[in-house]
């Protein structure tokens, strides 16, 4: 039980003791502050919220440096994103506070100070939840009852527009690309990644079958090309339309099935930067569609695939995205015309329901021997 008493200094020392058994104390000038701090104290222990003060007097950024230790599952260039964001943009206004002292509103003021700095919206909201992932961690440890950086409005993305290629621009792009045309293709019709292209070896592929497997992904961190797993870490299979399947039998032929798909000039892994600047983006201007990158091209896939009739569904796996909400959040617009055949198809059930209705639901009247109706039915 918790206890209150007067020193001889004149001052009140509080006492309680805690879950673990340990006993932990607070003096406080006046009786009544000593009275509420007790009984706090003991409502968050009835309600299971009690956090040991000395866990959450933990620096905020000692704390986010040592989550972001823990996140083995972190992809490389991911993990190198989250340093820079803890050393940039959180440790110069959270690291000497403690995480018990975190507080909502001035997360909020913070996340206001980031957006005034000309920071784009997108990368505050990235830098939140960097802050956030790392508060929750703290709350999962026992070391704070509630993140405080959990409904804290945020500036919204606007969302660029997109550029999608037809069919025909994407034959003279490939074309204006020269020896690196088939890898066009493959961008523009299955949907790859440039990471999953750039690390795709001949063994992944299943011309026969029309398949690619996506086992891997290259990304550049640091300067350096490094191999992994694909994004979210899923294998996927990526159908080929048959067009591709003898430009891609004819690039691959002399190859061992160890070898890249697709390499750099001079050999080796094929770099996004270097594409462009030896290859892509003169091929692009030549081509007529200026400002298209390679990663564009996989959104040209999305829209090609939408308006060949693949569903939500169906682009989700081709594409890899986590899930169907996700291919939605992007390309929702571009599933309009399917809203029309469904509401044109539904206009015809009822016409139609209407007809069948109006041809059996009449008053059925029976004829006599003298009208005909001993008469075989027609």
């Amino acid at each position: 039980m918790a206890s209150i008493k007067k020193r001889p200094d004149g001052t009140w020392r509080a006492r309680y003791r805690g879950p673990d058994r340990r006993e932990r104390a607070r003096h406080f000038a006046r009786k009544v502050d000593a009275e509420r701090w007790v009984a706090s104290v003991e409502v968050a222990k009835s309600r299971g919220e009690w956090i040991d003060p000395s866990l959450s007097r933990e620096r905020t950024g000692t704390w986010c440096r040592k989550w972001l230790a823990a996140q083995e599952q972190l992809k490389p260039t991911t993990r190198v994103r989250y340093e820079g964001i803890i050393s940039k943009h959180i440790e110069p206004t959270w690291g000497a506070v403690p995480l018990a002292e975190v507080a909502p509103a001035d997360v909020a003021a913070w996340v206001g100070q980031l957006t005034s700095s000309g920071l784009s919206a997108a990368s505050v909201r990235y830098c939140h939840r960097v802050l956030s992932l790392a508060l929750g961690y703290a709350q999962l440890d026992g070391r704070l009852s509630r993140n405080p950086a959990e409904g804290i409005p945020l500036p919204r993305v606007k969302s660029k527009q997109k550029r999608y290629l037809t069919h025909a621009e994407v034959a003279l792009l490939a074309q204006e690309c020269g020896d690196y045309g088939v890898l066009v293709n493959v961008l523009a019709y299955t949907g790859l990644r440039w990471g999953e292209a750039a690390a795709l070896r001949v063994s992944d592929l299943d011309l026969m079958r029309r398949r690619i497997t996506v086992r891997r992904a290259m990304a550049e961190v640091r300067g350096r090309a490094e191999l992994g797993t694909p994004k979210d870490h899923e294998r996927r299979d990526v159908p080929v339309p048959m067009f591709l399947v003898d430009d891609m039998a004819a690039h691959v032929s002399g190859l061992g099935p160890d070898d890249l798909v697709f390499s750099g000039r001079g050999g080796g892994i094929l770099r996004n930067g270097n594409f462009r600047r030896d290859t892509f983006d003169a091929a692009a201007k030549r081509a007529g569609v200026v400002g298209v990158t390679p990663h564009a091209l996989r959104h040209t896939a999305a829209s090609l695939a939408i308006a060949a009739g693949a569903t939500v569904v169906l682009v989700q796996r081709m594409l890899g995205h986590a899930s169907p909400s996700v291919t939605l959040d992007v390309y929702s617009h571009l599933f309009a015309d399917d809203l029309d055949t469904v509401a044109d198809r539904l206009h015809e059930a009822k016409i139609n329901s209407g007809a069948d209705q109006m041809r059996t639901s009449g008053q059925v009247i029976l004829l006599t021997k003298e009208q005909g109706g001993d008469r075989d039915a027609v």
